[in-house]
């Protein structure tokens, strides 16, 4: 069982979105359920989910254990990065799926990370995704950290939040931007229609931030630095899409056919930076564009 102590800090919010948007990783679902059985008090009193914290309000929030399932530790090759007592950071492959889920139930991150670091992983997320903090597509390559201990855990998911632990991805995006630099402040949800995509609501999505620039222009496409502030599933690809520019490769957001040479949309999370959470100090990680990346570079120059 674990316990959480959180701070309202927004006006009028209600406490199931409070609960959903301060505990790493917990669906909004999974926060009412928490909220309907009692396990979120404050002053020693259960919280409803409609009701609305004052800003400095603490909650006391009881995660329940995990159920037991079978996931396995597996001898998988890992690029670390960095590691220590506290968190490991992993230049992800393409193709590497991050957590166990339905269709993909091993031979993911979580797998190799069970093998690398043994018992050595926060328990918060669970058996499913233990010390996972945030994630990245499985056609999506680059760095990704995950939390040793609880306390980096939290620590870490905090930092998301104040974002202060920063990300900064490479992209190629079709089309050409006039402009140098920008932002896309347009809030993510679910597709009405297709609930395995992702798309802009602007009546119940979540914040999302992406600031982006331009690295290089290239006939027909962009080389570009795109700088997460939130961290939405897809926010790359969906903000990049909405403005008419989706990502090379992406069948999902953007043209339907698959690039020649390309598993997925062009992508690849480059740099990291985060205050380690025991010694707090600043940590700054950079890992080379992988070379599938830069073919595609040397394709689109021509």
């Amino acid at each position: 069982m674990t316990r959480l102590t959180l701070t309202a800090d927004r006006p009028g919010e209600r406490a199931d979105a409070l609960v959903c948007r301060l505990v790493p990783n917990l669906t909004r679902s999974a926060a009412q359920r928490l909220l309907e059985r009692g396990a979120v008090t404050s002053a020693g009193r259960p919280v409803r989910k409609n009701d609305r914290p004052a800003p400095g309000d603490v909650l006391e929030v009881v995660l329940p254990d995990p159920e037991p399932i079978d996931v396995r530790p597996q001898d998988i090759p890992l690029d670390v990065v960095y590691e220590d007592g506290d968190v490991i950071v992993v230049n992800k492959p393409v193709g590497l799926v991050v957590h166990p889920a339905p269709g993909h139930p091993d031979g993911t991150l979580v797998n190799a990370l069970l093998y690398h670091c043994g018992t050595s992983l926060s328990g918060i997320n669970g058996e499913l995704r233990p010390g996972i903090v945030h994630r990245i597509d499985r056609d999506t390559s680059g760095l990704i950290i995950a939390a040793k201990n609880d306390r980096a855990h939290l620590a870490l998911a905090a930092q998301l939040q104040d974002h202060s632990l920063a990300r900064t991805y490479e992209a190629v995006a079709v089309g050409g931007l006039r402009e140098d630099d920008g932002t896309v402040d347009a809030p993510i949800g679910r597709h009405p229609v297709d609930r395995k995509k992702m798309a802009i609501d602007r009546k119940n999505g979540r914040e999302a931030v992406t600031h982006w620039s331009v690295l290089a222009r290239y006939p027909g496409y962009t080389h570009m630095e795109c700088r997460l502030e939130t961290g939405r599933t897809h926010q790359i690809r969906v903000h990049l899409a909405s403005i008419g520019h989706p990502l090379l490769g992406d069948v999902v957001y953007g043209a339907k056919k698959p690039v020649p040479g390309l598993a997925g949309q062009c992508l690849h999370a480059r740099r990291l930076r985060f205050v380690h959470p025991a010694t707090g100090e600043t940590v700054e990680l950079e890992c080379p564009l992988p070379e599938w990346f830069q073919a595609i570079l040397q394709k689109i120059s021509r």
